[in-house]
C-alpha cells in the first residue's frame, strides 16, 4: 500500500490542519482459467473454470494449484483492481 500526503497550497491557513492523504490500494484476483486443454491435438478448448481457488494455505505449494481445475495459478487470468481512498483529517496540533 502506498500513502501519499498532499498539503494545501493556501499559505494563509495553518499547514498542519490542511493535510490530505490518499491511500492507493491494489487488489489481486485470479479469474477464469485460460489453459488450452486441447493443445496436444492441435485444437483450442478451455475447461470453464471461472475463478482460481487455492488448494492449500498461503505459503504452501498447494496454494498455487486451483482446487476446481487442478491447474497452476499462472494459467488463470490476472485481474488487478486499484482503489484510491482520499482522506482529510487534522494531524498534530492542539484542538
Amino acid at each position: 500500500m502506498r500513502r501519499y500526503n498532499l498539503r494545501s497550497s493556501d499559505s494563509s491557513r495553518n499547514e498542519e490542519s490542511n493535510d490530505y492523504s490518499r491511500d492507493v490500494r491494489t487488489y489481486v484476483r485470479y479469474g477464469e482459467c485460460e489453459k488450452n486443454q486441447a493443445e496436444r491435438i492441435g485444437g483450442h478448448a478451455v475447461d470453464g473454470c471461472r475463478e482460481f481457488m487455492a488448494s492449500g494455505a498461503e505459503g504452501t505449494p498447494q496454494a498455487l494449484t486451483c482446487a476446481a481445475c487442478g491447474c497452476n495459478r499462472s494459467f488463470h487470468k490476472l485481474e488487478l483492481r486499484t482503489e484510491l481512498v482520499a482522506n482529510h483529517g487534522r494531524h498534530g496540533g492542539g484542538n
